[in-house]
């Protein structure tokens, strides 16, 4: 399996992973040690980034506004827009330790906005990254279409799309399909088989997860 952080593919129970961002991650976020772990080789402290659907007590969003030089988090949950209901929800969900751990960091750096994807209130070519992670499974194949062409809009032109779902909750072939349609080009390698030692979950059926780099295609 390829180690390189460009290649789009599955992830395997060897790859890197950590068990902490910003604050210790939950069991039950089964994919999510590996995703952020992936998602750090993105991160440079020059870029103007997006966590797309960023969730309300998920940290990425947190870590970003340490690492980058300007952090914008969107998610249609209205309580994005309250500090202390984001407070209040990490504390319910991962622990007051968590949440002192959050408010001790640069907060006043993050720009959050109650947003749908399909319709983000961003001007065109403004960001450096767009991460959306475990989001696109919870979409509707219409409304991720609409999604990813917001991504693309979004994004500058040496931008990259840093995106992970579950499958086979989202169909591989289709999503790739929708990318490809919106304007995106991998950015290194593919590989679309889902290896034996995929990173896996028995909830909800059986759910193995899929990372992709992309960026927009040359004209």
């Amino acid at each position: 399996m390829p180690t390189h952080p460009y290649v789009s593919r599955f992830f395997v129970n060897t790859d890197a992973r950590r068990d902490k961002l910003i604050y210790d991650l939950p069991e039950a976020w089964w994919s999510r040690p590996y995703e952020y772990e992936w998602c750090t080789h993105f991160i440079s402290p020059h870029d103007v980034v997006l966590d797309a659907a960023c969730g309300i007590s998920h940290p990425l969003k947190f870590y970003l506004a340490e690492h980058s030089a300007e952090v914008y988090a969107c998610d249609k949950d209205a309580r994005i827009l309250s500090h202390e209901a984001i407070m209040q929800n990490i504390t319910e969900d991962i622990g007051a330790a968590a949440a002192r751990q959050v408010e001790a960091g640069p907060m006043n750096r993050l720009h959050l906005a109650q947003a749908d994807l399909t319709s983000l209130p961003y001007e065109d070519e403004c960001f450096d990254t767009v991460f959306c992670i475990s989001v696109l499974e919870h979409l509707s194949v219409q409304e991720t279409v609409l999604a990813v062409r917001e991504f693309h809009r979004t994004l500058n032109g040496e931008g990259l799309l840093v995106l992970t779902f579950d499958h086979p909750t989202v169909n591989l072939p289709r999503m790739n399909e929708i990318l490809l349609q919106a304007g995106f080009q991998y950015w290194g390698e593919t590989d679309f088989n889902l290896p034996a030692d995929a990173v896996r979950t028995d909830q909800w059926g059986g759910l193995s997860c899929f990372r992709a780099v992309l960026k927009k295609a040359q004209i």
